[in-house]
């Protein structure tokens, strides 16, 4: 349905002064509308430049796709572009291989040319660049493990393309150009292109000289492709594989047999409204779509489906591997992940999740200790972060149904690597004294200031992180005891919820923090809870100070509330930490905690464990706050530009965060099948889900101003408490929230 406010309407009527006019300014705006799909509304831009770290990277990709690629530059303002890529391997990492076009003798030729550029556009499926001092317009469009190039040289004479690989090799086979590239933990990265035209030569660059050549091997192996003066459009499409350059090959002739960019770029563009289209919203503000949909694109950008023809290479073993009809995934940071990217995905495509789960389970299986992997990435788990949280993604999914993924092997993996792989962060060591301490004493111990580091297993400079993993280990041990409990082990459930209560030991009865002790059980003293813990507040905490941390007890808060000494201190605990200032200069605070960004006081928008701080609300009797503060904090951080990110934006684990929150509700508790309400932003939102049934979300008059609830039904009947299950979307349905403009603090606080 048209919609058009009325001072819309008068600037029109004005301006047109007929009806005739008029009406067919209403018929232009009604046909824009209804062209726009969901992609439309993306905008890869978002969030390329930083407040201090670097959130996003324009990536063009399908979605959960083994091709990703972006400008490579070393941020968005750079004025010049390194090559054109043809695959990025890792999260922010650069192009695996790079090719490079030129006209003969208008510049010195490099295994890579750097150049300048204009007119770029981005779009998820496709992108498009005018190299304005080389004179060559670029256009690419991306497959799954496919893509293609088109490139039109403006200038007169012989043109030339470039294919660099930056540590492997590249030949010539009269027919294509096959390469490698090997990055890292005997993990290599394949590729097969074609030109639609056939070169009068081949040549390399060795040492700085040109010479005959069909192949080359090493740094900066490269191949020089020359054309004849006719041909003043090529097209490259090539094929990548993480097998074999043969299976590169066969993946490119599988999914782009022709030169058709435009076909390509079609197909692109249907598979994403596809994805995206399993979330359909509706409202008049046009912003608030761009950052909906930009954020759930940012969602498919990982986990990525490595799986080729039915095989897979896994670096986590070194072997090629049948997938047996069940795809391979990873690239996944779980300690990111784990809080609403997981979540999101059990709730819009179970079968993805269930698919990855059981990736987890094949990696515990080949990797040398059966211990569920931490940061499992292309080149195998970095170990990195803390914690082991892929146990609580386990069971999300099972709480919530998911069967698809062998439970008692994921069991076991999430037990070893909370039981036998050591609590210490970024590490992937056997269990030593630290972790004895941990089972022992309830707690891992701190260090006094300037105390030498003893335990071998602890990074230099990651720390130990001891309030961090003391927490996050309870959590975790909680989600074990769940699994177990659900699988019948009753003699591990006992153990392990006993256990999920030993972030009590940190727990400071006279400040209300969670404090670090030294392993005589004395608090560190003197200390500051802003700035003890050097860089990254490492020494104690992880990346975000003991204000972040002071909450991370998602698996009980009723018990953290009373901690805290009830509903009302623990409110006013939570708007502290809204209104406590930073402490030191803006410059001193970042170059201190440079994670710990896109503040409000001393909360930050900016890092994962910070994401259901302010749902914390709804638990101790005040809602209506939740929903001023989710409102609040999107509105201030997450925005339709350039700087519209407020931190690290890891692949999808903020943006989970806004997906959730602009449809109305957040998993706080994940392991727990139920929802936290926020505030609705849209007038609709239609959730299609998998078992054919679709929830659809109703928000009356919803606006930035109009964010309290004043009332709520759930499939009619009144529903006054700020949750609901996932039952309760599965079923289907219709949750209706009826949206004002002043808080009605009565609104929620039931807990039937």
């Amino acid at each position: 349905m048209l919609k058009i406010k009325i001072p819309q309407f008068t600037r029109i009527w004005n301006k047109g002064r007929n009806f005739a006019t008029v009406a067919m300014i209403f018929i232009s705006v009604a046909q824009v509308q209804a062209q726009k799909t969901e992609v439309d509304y993306v905008n890869p831009y978002m969030g390329n430049i930083s407040h201090l770290l670097v959130p996003t990277y324009p990536t063009v990709h399908l979605p959960n796709s083994l091709l990703r690629v972006y400008p490579e530059r070393s941020d968005y303002t750079s004025d010049r572009l390194r090559g054109l890529p043809l695959i990025v391997t890792s999260h922010r990492g650069s192009s695996a291989f790079n090719l490079s076009p030129l006209t003969a003798g208008t510049r010195d030729i490099k295994p890579i040319l750097n150049y300048s550029y204009d007119q770029e556009i981005i779009n998820p499926y496709s992108y498009s660049v005018y190299l304005d001092e080389d004179n060559i317009d670029v256009k690419f469009a991306v497959s799954h493990q496919a893509a293609i190039y088109e490139l039109d040289f403006e200038k007169s004479g012989q043109n030339q393309l470039i294919f660099n690989s930056r540590r492997g090799e590249v030949k010539w086979d009269n027919t294509g150009i096959s390469g490698s590239q090997d990055i890292g933990n005997n993990t290599k990265v394949y590729i097969y292109a074609e030109i639609d035209q056939k070169p009068t030569s081949v040549e390399s660059i060795v040492k700085g000289q040109l010479n005959k050549a069909s192949d080359a091997t090493g740094e900066q192996a490269n191949l020089i492709l020359t054309f004849p003066n006719s041909a003043q459009k090529l097209k490259v499409r090539y094929g990548i594989s993480f097998i074999d350059a043969a299976q590169a090959k066969a993946n490119l002739n599988r999914e782009i047999k022709n030169f058709d960019l435009a076909k390509v770029k079609e197909n692109g563009k249907a598979i994403w409204n596809k994805a995206l289209g399993k979330l359909k919203v509706e409202g008049n503000n046009e912003n608030d779509k761009n950052i909906f949909y930009t954020s759930l694109y940012r969602t498919f950008e990982r986990p990525v489906n490595i799986s080729e023809d039915g095989r897979y290479y896994s670096a986590f073993d070194g072997k090629i591997h049948t997938d047996e009809g069940v795809p391979f995934f990873t690239d996944d940071w779980i300690w990111d992940s784990y809080r609403a990217h997981h979540p999101l995905n059990v709730l819009l495509d179970t079968k993805k999740e269930g698919n990855i789960l059981q990736s987890f389970v094949r990696m515990s299986e080949q990797m040398d200790n059966f211990w569920l992997p931490t940061f499992p990435e292309i080149t195998g788990d970095s170990r990195r972060m803390n914690s082991n949280h892929g146990v609580a993604a386990i069971l999300d999914a099972y709480e919530k149904g998911i069967r698809s993924f062998n439970i008692e092997e994921a069991y076991r993996a999430a037990k070893g690597a909370i039981t036998e792989k050591t609590l210490a962060p970024w590490s992937g060591k056997p269990a030593g004294k630290l972790d004895q301490f941990f089972y022992e004493k309830g707690y891992i111990p701190a260090l006094h200031p300037g105390e030498k580091e003893t335990i071998p297993e602890v990074n230099d400079f990651e720390k130990r992180q001891p309030v961090a993993v003391t927490l996050g280990t309870s959590y975790d041990l909680w989600c074990l005891a769940q699994l177990a409990k659900q699988l019948g082990k009753t003699e591990d459930y006992e153990k392990f919820i006993k256990l999920s209560q030993n972030y009590r030991n940190l727990f400071n009865q006279e400040t209300k923090f969670f404090h670090p002790k030294d392993e005589k059980g004395k608090f560190i003293e003197p200390f500051d809870y802003v700035f003890s813990g050097g860089q990254g507040a490492r020494e104690y905490y992880g990346e975000n100070n003991a204000w972040i941390y002071r909450w991370d007890v998602q698996h009980n808060i009723p018990d953290l509330i009373q901690l805290m000494g009830g509903n009302e201190q623990f409110v006013n605990y939570l708007d502290e930490m809204f209104i406590q200032p930073l402490g030191r200069s803006k410059f001193d605070f970042y170059q201190q905690l440079p994670d710990h960004t896109g503040n409000v006081g001393q909360f930050s928008m900016a890092n994962e464990p910070s994401l259901h701080i302010p749902y914390l609300y709804n638990y101790a009797g005040q809602p209506w706050k939740t929903q001023k503060r989710i409102k609040t904090l999107i509105k201030q951080w997450f925005r339709n530009d350039l700087m519209g990110v407020p931190g690290d934006e890891d692949g999808g684990g903020l943006s989970s965060f806004v997906v959730f929150s602009q449809l109305g509700f957040y998993p706080v508790t994940p392991g727990s099948a139920l929802y936290s309400i926020g505030s609705p932003f849209f007038d609709k939102a239609v959730i299609q889900l998998e078992n054919g049934k679709t929830f659809t979300v109703i928000a009356k008059n919803a606006s930035d101003r109009n964010k309290y609830i004043q009332s709520t039904k759930l499939n009619g009947k009144p529903l006054n408490k700020a949750e609901i299950s996932h039952k309760d979307i599965l079923n289907g349905g219709t949750l209706e929230f009826e949206m004002v403009d002043k808080a009605n603090k009565n609104w929620g606080i039931s807990s039937k």
